[in-house]
């Protein structure tokens, strides 16, 4: 079995992504002065959620890329799914991002994500079961 290096080239890749998101949100807080909790400042809300947001489906992805990859998925699927989600979760960030938020950048990043979940869901029970 061959490690899963498409999956990792991606992961490391998000990886950096989640750094600058977490710098973002230490800069916010220290900005507004803000130790622990948003304060009820949406600045610092929208800035919470969109790093926890990243942090509960990226891994899951993440994961289930890797999976895919170990049971020989091929290389254009692994790799349309991690273009995929990095475009999703950057275009979600920068919906969610602004205090007069973007919409259709949100909804987009969602869409994206759940799609890139539901096809690599999809790909393993179906190789699965084969």
């Amino acid at each position: 079995m061959l490690p899963p290096l498409i999956s990792a080239m991606y992961a490391a890749g998000l990886g950096l992504v989640f750094v600058l998101l977490s710098l973002r949100t230490l800069r916010l807080r220290r900005k507004l002065r803000i130790g622990l909790g948003d304060a009820g400042h949406p600045q610092m809300q929208r800035a919470i959620r969109v790093h926890a947001n990243f942090a509960e489906y990226v891994p899951l992805c993440l994961g289930l890329m890797c999976l895919a990859e170990v049971q020989a998925a091929p290389a254009w699927l692994l790799h349309g799914l991690g273009i995929a989600l990095v475009l999703a979760r950057l275009i979600h960030a920068r919906g969610v991002s602004q205090v007069q938020e973007q919409m259709k950048f949100r909804v987009i990043g969602v869409a994206l994500t759940l799609s890139i979940l539901l096809i690599a869901s999809s790909y393993l029970i179906f190789n699965h079961l084969r």
